[in-house]
């Protein structure tokens, strides 16, 4: 093969290595050819989507749902032959870097995201066409972030100000020695990636069986295609309190960590959504095991670093069969 290599990488333009809507993103295409070369273009791609796909029953057969959108797509022409299809523009011996700049379009896009069945991606693409039968692409994404202002609410004017309030909740659960009541407090409802939480929660051990609470993070993944929804979810143990006996009480208080890691609360993308809770449980010789759900906002980290570094896509050819 003449051709060698062939990449695009791009330039970060901030400390989380994240770009946003109205942002400019600049990069290169390098080819390496290991002889003149003739080809007929060279072109770059930038792409914001979204797409959904699972497997569901209807009655007794397997139906696939599937369905994507496109947030944008932009396009620059580096090379192209002047009679098309030639082949006439040469890419000669050795190699050659061809830079470009892409403007973000400025309007409401979820962030980056991949979940059980869809992913909300950004990326860049090139293609190089030697001829109608021998095509070479290479890709790679790139982490974006929203500008929303309220992409943790279903509604747009949710106050921030509730994410700062306090939450409570009580449940009782009856068994054939007594009841057992729990009272859960939480010190908020919004958190930032990797910030810690007060909870405190009261027991009121009325049964003969010791009970033991249990902090769990609840991930719940929503997605849409078209009239069809399926949810996929996960818990996460935070931590177990200290057991309290039968016939007393205690109050019992954790501190709480978000994982760094774990994806923001999100509601602003039409097929994908995310959101979690705090669920408080109770183990023992009970009836029935109570629990408490509390409603949980994760908000992207101010300083956050995105894990994704820029780096070059590798690239791929194509034989295309007349």
């Amino acid at each position: 093969m003449s051709l060698k290599h062939f990449s695009v990488d791009y330039d970060q333009v901030n400390e989380r290595g994240t770009f946003s809507s109205g942002d400019v993103l600049s990069g290169r295409v390098t080819v390496v050819a290991g002889e003149d070369t003739k080809v007929q273009s060279l072109t770059v791609k930038a792409k914001g989507n979204v797409e959904v796909k699972w497997y569901g029953q209807d009655g007794a057969s397997t139906v696939l749902h599937r369905d994507e959108k496109k947030y944008f797509c932009l396009e620059r022409i580096i090379l192209q032959d002047k009679k098309i299809g030639d082949g006439s523009e040469i890419i000669h011996q050795g190699r050659s870097v061809y830079p470009f700049t892409f403007v973000i379009p400025n309007i409401d896009m979820p962030s980056s995201y991949e979940g059980k069945w869809g992913r909300i991606t950004y990326s860049l693409q090139a293609q190089l066409t030697q001829s109608i039968g021998k095509i070479h692409k290479t890709r790679i994404e790139f982490p974006f972030r929203t500008k929303s202002e309220f992409p943790f609410a279903a509604k747009s004017e949710m106050p921030i100000v509730v994410l700062q309030e306090q939450q409570c909740a009580t449940k009782i659960s009856f068994c054939g020695s007594g009841k057992v009541t729990l009272n859960v407090t939480s010190e908020k409802m919004g958190l930032t990636q990797g910030e810690t939480m007060d909870v405190s929660v009261e027991v009121i051990n009325g049964s003969n069986s010791a009970v033991t609470p249990k902090f769990f993070l609840c991930e719940k993944q929503i997605f849409v295609a078209r009239a069809a929804t399926t949810v996929h979810t996960s818990e996460i143990l935070f931590g177990t309190g200290e057991s309290v006996s039968a016939w007393t009480s205690r109050t019992i208080r954790n501190v709480l960590s978000i994982p760094p890691q774990l994806s923001p609360t999100f509601f602003n993308c039409s097929m994908i959504k995310l959101e979690y809770t705090l669920k408080v449980t109770l183990g023992g010789q009970l009836a029935r095991d109570p629990d408490i759900k509390l409603p949980l906002v994760i908000l992207p980290g101010s300083s956050q670093p995105c894990h994704q570094k820029a780096k070059c896509g590798s690239f791929h050819s194509k034989k295309v069969s007349n």
